[in-house]
This record gives structure tokens, C-alpha cells and sequence, in this order.
């Protein structure tokens, strides 16, 4: 299920949340710093601003805000930078190429894996590292998922999350 939507006109963290946010086909949220074609990561297009926008919608699971409000960090919806909080969706245990069909019209793509970053250290010491885990030497990126948009539409808080898992061999997910 969709818990909260947030968007934010400006780069960096703590987005607002919204009663809907629209996504665009093949750009994103609509009125989001992200929202594009090309890449809009800061990091990324200082390198190569013509590459495509594999990012162009930020999902996390509400469960890591839980587990970080238990750690004594102050999280809630969006804070993280998301456009969608999910609650009841493996959202790190789906493969390359899931479709989420999010309410009634739009469905993302998932490509990857959001790579902490030191803005949510800015946000809160010792954010950064509570996204990351290491598990028997390797290394687990806990702060959500990465998505392009295959189907515009609205999406709000309570909407229904359906999972369309890609057909063949799972390819897992890594940073992008």
C-alpha cells in the first residue's frame, strides 16, 4: 500500500508530503527536482548530464522508517527524500524490472538501488550509516528503490501497490 506521497521543486532530502503527486511518463513526479529524461542527480550529471534518468522516482519502504525511529532517529514519509512510502511491499527484495502498478493508472519500473548519500547524514548524524548494513561482508543499501515511469497518473496515500515481477532468471538489484 501507498502510506504517503512527496515531492520537492528543489535537490535534497525532506520532501513534503502531498494529498497526490502525478507522474509523468518517462520523466517522473511532476513539479520534483528529479523530474526528467535526462539524469538530474547532481553527482551524476556534473559527469554526464545526457544519460538517461534511471531515477526519476525515489520508493521506500515505511518498515526502514520504523526501524529507524527505534534507533532514535527522527523519520517520517518523505524525509528521506522519497516520492512514495510503501508499507506491506518488499520493496529491496524485488528484482530488476518489476512493475509496480501504483492506484488505478501509473506504473514505475524499478532499476536499482538508492546509494545513501551524506545529504542524510546532513540531516542527522549517523543517518547515513543506519542505511546501510552489512550482512556476512556484504554490504545492504536499505534506503529504497529507484524507478522510471512506463504510465503516467496520479498516485495518493492508501492507493494499492500490485507487483508485476519480470518474466525469466531475476537479476537483483544494485546502486544506481
Amino acid at each position: 500500500m501507498v502510506v504517503a506521497v512527496s515531492a520537492k521543486r528543489s535537490h535534497g532530502p525532506d520532501k513534503k508530503n502531498q494529498l497526490l503527486v502525478r507522474l509523468i511518463e518517462g520523466q517522473g513526479v511532476e513539479g520534483d527536482a528529479h523530474c526528467g529524461a535526462r539524469v538530474k542527480h547532481r553527482s551524476r550529471a556534473r559527469f554526464n548530464p545526457g544519460l538517461p534518468n534511471l531515477r526519476q522516482v525515489h520508493l521506500i519502504h515505511e518498515e526502514l522508517l520504523d526501524e529507524l525511529n527505534a534507533k532514535g532517529f527522527g523519520v517520517a514519509p518523505g524525509y528521506l527524500g522519497e516520492n512514495v512510502t510503501t508499507r506491506g511491499v518488499d520493496l529491496l527484495g524485488l528484482p530488476r524490472g518489476a512493475r509496480l502498478r501504483l492506484g488505478s493508472e501509473a506504473v514505475v519500473e524499478v532499476t536499482g538501488l538508492r546509494n545513501p548519500c551524506i545529504q542524510l547524514e546532513r540531516l542527522q548524524a549517523g543517518l547515513m550509516q543506519a542505511c546501510l548494513e552489512d550482512r556476512d561482508g556484504r554490504l545492504v543499501r536499505k534506503a529504497g528503490v529507484m524507478a522510471v515511469v512506463l504510465a503516467g497518473g496520479e498516485v495518493r496515500g492508501g492507493d494499492a501497490v500490485v507487483i508485476d515481477l519480470p518474466d525469466g532468471p531475476h537479476e537483483p538489484l544494485k546502486p544506481v
